[in-house]
């Protein structure tokens, strides 16, 4: 068996795997962002924090998609950077899944969430 934490590590990774893409589109929605901006992002939240191996092929990926456009510019601390823009397709696959996205929350709160009844009376609920 494995043990608490290594559970929930594969657990948060999975989730994370489902919704990174939207929250990378997501903090592109105010202007362009450079990949280091984006990853130090995610790592801020705590949760969603993941690597360059990771965001890197996805920032990839959707750019092949056409839900962001590549830009170059000059940097006063280095080489220049690859800033990634969301398209007009970016931003329509942004508001899908945030249209999406409050019943889906809900449906899972609702699972997750015993209601007084089941709580009563744990053989009511199969009944």
């Amino acid at each position: 068996m494995e043990p608490i934490n290594a559970r929930q590590e594969k657990v948060e990774s999975q989730l994370r795997k489902g919704v990174l893409e939207y929250c990378v589109l997501a903090l592109m929605r105010n202007g362009p962002k450079y990949g280091i901006e984006l990853l130090n992002e995610l790592q801020r939240t705590g949760t969603l924090a993941t690597s360059q191996g990771t965001v890197y092929p996805l920032l990839s990926r959707l750019r092949r998609d056409a839900l962001v456009a590549t830009t170059w510019r000059e940097s006063t601390s280095g080489p220049p950077r690859r800033y990634y823009e969301l398209t007009e397709t970016g931003r329509a696959a942004l508001a899908e899944f945030a249209g999406i996205w409050p019943a889906f929350r809900d449906a899972v709160d609702h699972l997750l969430t015993p209601n007084t009844e089941d709580r009563r009376d744990p053989g009511r609920a199969h009944s």
